[in-house]
């Protein structure tokens, strides 16, 4: 019997290998994965060589606190161990010195992921990302604490071999020495780019040039007319398009560019209605009538209806096998505007869903993280 006691009692999970509670301490938070080192001496420095640091200011009850908390995970962590992946987030105003000591510490251990949503005072995207040669994935939010609407000048060139994922909030794009807005031209593994909140200077378009985009996620404001940029996208195997917001009047110069992209979400914004948006929308789905899927709010919808008869110009959707229709509660789907993009296109196993009382689905609809 003692001997079945003993087996029963048998803590076998502090047996397991590091390499394998390293994996599970990972999946913590790292307040939580530092509570383990209670459990007995085998897990008392363990959580210092987690490869994941998960740092969340809500979990604290002021920002001091989350501030001393920080800067003593540095400072006692495993100087040895690198960091594959960095999640830091401080909603309520902190001071810039502490991001850029964060960053600067995730950057110095080789970060590949890293995901940062912040309120602080900064003008400028941070230096020390710009040696960050191992980053895979980057998802910079940084908002400015007091004046709404201001952007971060973004880079007019970002030079990170490896990176395949970018999303970047509240930034502002310039332009180049070769006088061009395209600040992702150098970025020859990207497949993912979501951009939200964003301006371009001097009314200029945005070019988006990447032959291995693949994901493209727009969320797009005009507030002033600062803010207003057009966009000029060379993606020749983008395969998804998502789009909310304000449209702007051409998304490429060559109808060839878009000939890949299968999967399309478009919404627009409830008060940006008029006879010229409509006509706008009607040349994107001309120039996007390869697609596979469309996913389109009610609101699009209405703007489409703003000039008489006009979808009955639209190009044959040929190839169109799913149409979705997200109607919001403030706005409702004009009458046989559905039965029309339906007689489009002449496939027979057509899908047609009609989501009442939903707001229009983000980027994550389509596998994309905003």
């Amino acid at each position: 019997m003692n001997t079945e006691n003993h087996i029963r009692n048998k803590d076998r999970i502090s047996d397991l290998p590091d390499a394998l509670l390293l994996h599970i301490l990972s999946f913590l938070n790292t307040k939580q994965a530092i509570h383990t080192c209670i459990l007995s001496p085998r897990w008392k420095n363990l959580w210092k060589h987690i490869p994941t640091l998960t740092l969340i200011s809500s979990q604290f009850t002021t920002v001091e606190i989350f501030t001393e908390f920080v800067s003593r995970i540095l400072s006692i962590r495993d100087n040895s161990t690198e960091i594959h992946t960095l999640e830091f987030r401080r909603h309520k105003v902190m001071e810039p010195c502490l991001l850029e000591t964060v960053l600067k510490y995730a950057v110095s251990h080789n970060v590949q992921r890293l995901d940062i949503g912040v309120t602080c005072v900064i003008q400028h995207f941070p230096t020390c990302l710009l040696s960050c040669r191992n980053l895979s994935y980057l998802d910079l939010y940084v908002s400015h604490p007091t004046v709404y609407g201001t952007t971060i000048l973004f880079p007019s060139s970002l030079d990170m071999p490896v990176l395949t994922s970018l999303g970047l909030w509240h930034f502002a794009f310039s332009v180049g020495n070769d006088g061009r807005v395209d600040p992702f031209s150098k970025l020859n593994s990207l497949k993912s780019l979501n951009i939200v909140y964003c301006e371009v200077a001097d009314n200029q378009n945005l070019c988006i040039s990447s032959t291995e985009l693949v994901n493209l996620y727009i969320y797009m404001v005009h507030y002033a007319p600062k803010t207003y940029f057009g966009i000029e996208l060379c993606a020749p195997n983008l395969c998804t398009f998502v789009f909310s917001g304000i449209p702007v009047e051409k998304l490429s110069w060559s109808k060839s560019n878009l000939s890949s992209i299968k999967r399309v979400s478009i919404d627009i914004i409830e008060f940006w209605k008029s006879s010229q948006t409509s006509l706008v929308l009607f040349d994107w789905l001309s120039e996007l009538a390869n697609m596979e899927s469309l996913i389109i709010s009610s609101t699009a919808l209405q703007v489409l209806s703003l000039v008489p008869n006009l979808l009955f110009e639209l190009p044959s959707l040929c190839n169109l096998k799913s149409l979705r229709v997200e109607k919001k509660q403030i706005s409702s789907i004009p009458d046989g505007i559905v039965d029309i993009l339906i007689q489009k296109s002449p496939s027979p196993k057509m899908h047609v869903v009609i989501n009442y009382n939903t707001l229009m689905p983000k980027a994550q609809n389509f596998g994309l993280k905003v």
